[in-house]
């Protein structure tokens, strides 16, 4: 729904495809993988207000709200516009695509040109999402769910507002051996807090 540093957007439809009714991302960021099952039940945790923000913006939007939202030239403002916050921080991510957090000025890598009638058009289809503020140590890991666990990488996620730096790698995969359904945690070659093997490059 919009780009972010670290997106699974190219690797999500590689995943196995969801085989419960809920999918729970426990470090939500731009939610690649839920975004391919906008149906099901997805719930969202994420430890920076910005993301949270910007995810409670787009599920209460329509397709009108998110038409109805202004160009962004090239050298324009984000911060100095008359939109609800949420919607000033989706701009702002596609100012400057794949970036950490929203940017303030549109680049000339700005996307949202192109992207806001696609988001328009799918916009409607999460409005039964749920997003909290909150960590992934303050989730039961006995609901029955599909687990997309994407945290911040053990030795590349320091860029994030809520890096690597204020994980306890071991009590997390502690809680993914714990986790109840379909489990698939995401990391980076080097990582060692779980026995990860090769998936796809990319």
């Amino acid at each position: 729904m919009f780009s972010y540093y670290g997106t699974k957007r190219a690797l999500a439809s590689y995943y196995d495809p969801p085989r419960y009714k809920t999918i729970i991302e426990p470090f939500a960021g731009a939610a690649a993988y839920s975004c391919l099952y906008p149906d099901r039940d997805v719930f969202l945790f994420d430890t920076d207000p910005i993301i949270v923000t910007t995810w409670q913006y787009l599920i209460k939007a329509n397709r009108k709200d998110i038409l109805d939202l202004p160009d962004l030239p090239i050298g324009s403002r984000c911060d100095s516009l008359d939109i609800p916050e949420g919607a000033r921080y989706l701009m702002g991510f596609f100012a400057n695509p794949g970036s950490a957090q929203p940017k303030i000025t549109a680049t000339a890598r700005s996307n949202w040109g192109r992207a806001r009638s696609d988001l328009a058009n799918r916009v409607d289809a999460i409005n039964h999402w749920i997003i909290e503020l909150g960590s992934w140590n303050t989730i039961d890991p006995q609901t029955p769910a599909t687990w997309f666990i994407d945290p911040p990488y053990q030795h590349a996620g320091k860029w994030y507002r809520h890096g690597s730096g204020s994980i306890d790698f071991i009590d997390l995969g502690s809680f993914c051996n714990c986790c109840f359904g379909q489990v698939i945690v995401c990391e980076q070659l080097g990582a060692d807090w779980l026995p990860f093997t090769p998936f796809k490059h990319i």
